[in-house]
């Protein structure tokens, strides 16, 4: 009787941290999601409205990664614009304004695949430097 109760007491903690280990279907796509706008692969609408005059003063739509800074009340915007160009746009948070960021296109991620991008360009100089000749 005391080794089942020592058995059912270790399968219980057993499971109750894997248990921790385990998501939500949901917590997967959102971050598979946010990893592929980070790679400018989704296309969002981000809107800054005044909260007092209830408009919009502008609008920013593309292939845009975003990231904010709570501390300061910022928000970057980081927009790929062209092959290898980019735009990076700082945007100030003030008690009267907000935004809201829509994404526009269906994403297509998986709970079960993942990814590994290599940039060559972090791994490779671009510029290579070479001296021919002795002195």
């Amino acid at each position: 009787m005391k080794k089942v109760k020592i058995i059912v007491i270790i399968l219980l903690v057993i499971f109750g941290v894997t248990g921790c280990a385990f998501e939500r279907d949901s917590d997967v796509a959102s971050y598979n999601v946010s990893k592929e706008a980070d790679s400018f692969r989704v296309k969002r609408r981000i809107v800054f409205i005044n909260l007092r005059s209830d408009s919009y003063l502008f609008e920013i739509t593309g292939n845009c990664s975003i990231e904010t800074d709570n501390t300061d009340k910022q928000l970057e915007v980081i927009c790929k614009v062209g092959e290898d160009k980019y735009q990076k746009h700082f945007l100030r948070l003030s008690d009267e304004t907000t935004y809201t960021v829509e994404q526009l296109e269906y994403s297509e991620v998986s709970k079960y695949d993942y990814e590994i991008v290599f940039k060559p360009e972090s791994i490779i100089p671009i510029k290579i430097e070479t001296e021919v000749g002795g002195k």
